[in-house]
């Protein structure tokens, strides 16, 4: 049976009342105990408990993202998406104030993450204005400004046609990437609890995420490249005049 508070906070969720919400659940964490706080969770649903989630970030904590769990977190972020949002700077606040509730944890949301279908598109969003200095990180083990590789660059509209027929072996490391390497900068010294210290736990502690986040920035570069390909060669197709026909063609006439 589901839980009343369950019900009634979908209801102010839907009518756009988010702190109402927040407190209908706070309110089994303080006569019920978190324990009970964190079953209830799991009945609410994750489009709901993400709307929660949304609303709070390290300047504003709520115990709503105290509690949750990995599984109800990540089940909650993938839907993060249906905001639409071109920065996901909501995104990776409230990410951040989950994240980083305790140090220790940290690995954990994000092998949850990982796990959850979709998942991997919430950590390409959260990266999304880091993508370069991601892959730099991963070759070299060191965070770095300024130049990167060719392959680093997204395609520049005026380039000619990039051939990307040979793919790697979709299973393999990255080209660069060294998982087993040790790290050359401590979590301590990067530690922004953010982007680059969510890099470094996943370089280094949630490497197979790691892997396969590393392989969906490969795959969108190469959709780029492809979707360029195709304006090129739209491009480059000769147009025929209207109302002239071909040599070979007979008039109708």
């Amino acid at each position: 049976m589901t839980h009343p508070a369950v019900i009634k906070t979908s209801s102010l969720v839907n009518a756009g009342d988010l702190a109402g919400a927040e407190r209908t659940l706070m309110a089994i964490a303080e006569h019920e105990g978190d324990h009970a706080l964190v079953t209830v969770l799991d009945e609410v649903p994750p489009k709901d408990l993400l709307a929660i989630m949304r609303e709070f970030d390290a300047s504003r904590e709520s115990a709503i993202n105290l509690l949750v769990t990995p599984e109800q977190f990540a089940r909650a972020a993938v839907l993060d998406a249906r905001y639409r949002e071109e920065s996901h700077d909501r995104l990776r606040g409230m990410m951040n104030a989950i994240l980083y509730r305790d140090p220790e944890e940290t690995a954990d949301f994000l092998d949850a993450l990982g796990a959850e279908p979709g998942g991997l598109r919430v950590l390409v969003n959260y990266f999304s204005e880091h993508r370069d200095e991601i892959r730099e990180f991963a070759n070299t083990g060191n965070f770095r400004d300024g130049a990167y590789g060719r392959t680093h660059e997204r395609p520049d509209p005026e380039d000619e046609a990039i051939d990307i027929s040979e793919r790697e072996d979709p299973y393999s490391a990255p080209e660069g990437f060294d998982p087993d390497a040790a790290p050359k900068v401590k979590r301590v010294e990067i530690a922004d609890r953010d982007w680059m210290e969510t890099a470094w736990v996943l370089r280094y502690e949630a490497t197979e995420v790691f892997e396969d986040l590393l392989h969906t920035f490969e795959r969108d570069a190469e959709a780029e490249v492809e979707a360029l390909n195709a304006v090129l060669g739209s491009a480059a197709q000769p147009t025929q005049e209207p109302g002239l026909a071909g040599e070979d063609e007979e008039s109708a006439l």
